[in-house]
């Protein structure tokens, strides 16, 4: 059963102002077999709030996350440009962390095992933490040790019971997906080892605004961070933000890098320019959100008009890529079969199946 936001998910603040109301869409992975087109399909609001006190960014809704993630379509290692990132950042690891044989690294929504593959080849223990069983299955014919759960405080104290603790954990685009943000941060504090590293990557808010990426916004990301945001929540659990990097992954992102105090040092500049940075551009204040709802109309105007126009024309246009960027971008602007012929995606799990809402078809690249 979904649920309506009535206070902030990282500081409980009830203060909370709208920035945009996108309306009520289909869940945007949701894709649909040729049976299901004729059924009923469930909608739910997406209405994206901040909250002033910490200065997240949010929607209102949180739907059942074995709702979204437990039979999900999304396989990392069809990406070659995730591939490529996620191996870049092992060999990295391996290298400044000194990980051997004795070392353990937890990845928290570990997806196919698209990264943890790297340090098992590297001889190096791994453990997968993916709900997602169809995904998961996949990691562990690959030879990556996983656990079907949802990563949690009470998961945390299990492994620690049974001796786990881990050299490094790593959570990409995770932490967006999380409805107990503070359950979630308690529980990596308590598997972190003292001299552990946690490395997380998120969205960045900045360049959401910046660029206008709407269709980053979708009822699996409950939240968008910017690295003020992110050092008010791990601080309250008393956990430093040692280091930060910005990334061109995901239309912009955050790589944070999280420390126990004893083992963060005293060398921030990273971190500290960029909260400074923040403050400049007005990361606490309502009016750098203000003006995105209007910037979203004018894109969708723009490229309707567009759209329409080649179509009048007699043109035919297709789609490259069925994630879930496109489905919220077809949905919220309002385009379907009447514009789209079809799309295409390279991944096999897609191919057959009909983006939610829109009901366009999913075919392969070749076609």
């Amino acid at each position: 059963m979904s649920m309506l936001l009535l206070s902030c998910r990282s500081c409980g603040s009830g203060r909370l102002e709208e920035i945009i109301s996108l309306g009520e869409i289909p869940l945007a992975n949701s894709l649909l077999t040729a049976e299901e087109l004729s059924q009923p399909e469930p909608r739910y609001p997406l209405d994206v709030v901040f909250c002033p006190t910490c200065s997240l960014v949010q929607i209102t809704i949180t739907m059942p996350p074995e709702k979204l993630f437990q039979n999900y379509f999304y396989f990392s290692s069809v990406s070659e440009t995730m591939l490529h990132h996620s191996k870049e950042l092992v060999d990295r690891l391996i290298q400044s962390r000194g990980l051997d044989a004795d070392s353990l690294v937890v990845e928290v929504a570990s997806n196919d095992g698209y990264l943890l593959q790297y340090f098992v080849y590297a001889g190096i223990p791994v453990l997968g933490i993916e709900p997602a069983q169809n995904v998961a299955q996949v990691a562990q014919q690959r030879g990556v040790s996983t656990i079907t759960e949802f990563f949690s405080l009470d998961l945390a104290r299990k492994l620690r019971a049974e001796g786990k603790e881990a050299n490094v954990i790593i959570g990409n685009n995770v932490l967006a997906h999380v409805a107990d943000l503070n359950g979630f941060i308690r529980g990596v504090k308590l598997l972190l080892k003292k001299e552990g590293v946690a490395i997380f990557e998120v969205p960045y808010v900045k360049d959401l605004v910046d660029r206008c990426e709407f269709d980053t916004i979708y009822h699996e990301h409950l939240c968008y961070f910017s690295l003020t945001a992110l050092e008010t929540l791990f601080k309250s659990h008393d956990l430093i933000i040692a280091d930060v990097e910005r990334l061109d992954i995901h239309g912009g992102s955050l790589r944070i890098f999280v420390k126990h105090p004893a083992a963060a040092g005293d060398h921030r500049e990273a971190v500290q320019g960029l909260l400074a940075e923040e403050v400049n551009w007005g990361v606490r204040g309502f009016s750098f959100y203000r003006d995105f709802g209007s910037k979203v109309r004018r894109l969708q105007s723009t490229l309707c008009d567009l759209l329409l126009g080649l179509k009048s024309q007699g043109r035919r246009i297709v789609g490259y890529g069925a994630g879930a960027k496109a489905s919220i971008l077809l949905n919220i602007f309002g385009i379907g079969g009447e514009v789209l012929d079809f799309v295409v995606d390279l991944s096999p799990h897609k191919q057959g199946r009909f983006l939610p809402g829109c009901h366009v078809s999913i075919f392969p690249p070749t076609k």
